[in-house]
């Protein structure tokens, strides 16, 4: 089974340490990259597509090493973060002339688009201009891109910011479809995008890696540090400020809030309820020591 093997990866910005020392393992499927925006994900994602060159350290993708850029990039599919592409071609346009310059023929480039317009169900878009697209439609032309050369990794990087919730499911559904057969790695900053579609994940922060294994096994590390209690909306800011909040729902003149913390909060009322995937989260952030005080995060 294809796989991407990374061992102690470091990686720097002139003095600053982007990655530090990162060690990771990513069989076939959807792999999921969580972390907060300027975590060292995006830093990671250019390096294992061949777009950024490591410090130290050495990487593996499908057993290439990753300095052989030609033949990484072969392989390898990428929706960065920024995506824009010829706004004044047609979407079939685009996809026709990306195709072109990857040295796909006349014929197997007329079959691909095909396949993939209705996979990425822009059939019926596929003569409006890209710049006449709405986000998530640019979005999925996106994916339709990164699939083009059919590559053994796929890797897109906060696809789904921005998106509406429809156009979000959409778009994980179909990066769900595409790990079927390949490697899927899907970064994001989005716990809800991560749960919904990912078993395997990472955590970063500050270009490490806090944490590796399945999202069932970070929600029980979680168990029995989620709270929740109903309070006064006006002891509301207080509580923010001496735990860490994860949710409030206010119904009248009380608000039910969600607290993480190792210690029972000493608050009447006070239950403990079980984890979700975005306390589990919060609660991996807190134990590494970040800075999560207050449900500011």
């Amino acid at each position: 089974m294809e796989k991407i093997e990374i061992k102690n990866v470091n990686k720097y910005y002139g003095k600053k340490h982007a990655l530090k020392n990162i060690t990771l393992t990513i069989d076939q499927g959807m792999f999921g990259l969580l972390g907060r925006n300027g975590a060292g994900k995006t830093t990671l994602m250019k390096t294992l597509a061949g777009l950024h060159q490591k410090k130290n350290g050495s990487i593996t993708i499908c057993g290439i090493p990753v300095e052989n850029t030609t033949e990484i990039r072969s392989i390898t599919g990428y929706l960065p973060q920024e995506f824009s592409m010829y706004p004044n071609m047609n979407v079939y346009e685009a996809l026709d002339y990306l195709g072109t310059l990857s040295g796909m023929t006349r014929s197997e480039r007329k079959k691909r688009i095909d396949i993939l317009l209705k996979k990425v169900n822009l059939t019926e878009h596929q003569h409006k201009k890209v710049k006449a697209l709405s986000g998530g439609m640019k979005r999925r032309l996106g994916i339709a891109q990164a699939l083009l050369h059919d590559p053994k990794v796929l890797i897109v990087d906060e696809p789904t910011a921005g998106l509406d919730p429809e156009e979000r499911i959409r778009f994980r559904n179909l990066l769900t479809d595409a790990a079927e057969e390949r490697i899927v790695i899907l970064s994001t900053h989005i716990v809800g995008d991560i749960e919904a579609s990912c078993e395997d994940i990472a955590i970063m922060n500050d270009g490490k890696i806090l944490w590796k294994g399945t999202v069932s096994e970070l929600i029980n590390n979680a168990r029995g540090n989620v709270f929740t209690v109903n309070v006064p909306q006006k002891y509301l800011s207080q509580i923010r400020k001496n735990y860490i909040v994860t949710g409030m729902l206010i119904q009248g003149d009380y608000s039910t809030v969600r607290i993480v913390s190792d210690a029972v909060p000493d608050l009447q009322g006070i239950n403990t309820d079980e984890p979700n995937c975005e306390d589990a989260y919060m609660y991996c952030l807190y134990q590494n020591g970040c800075e999560v005080q207050g449900g500011d995060e």
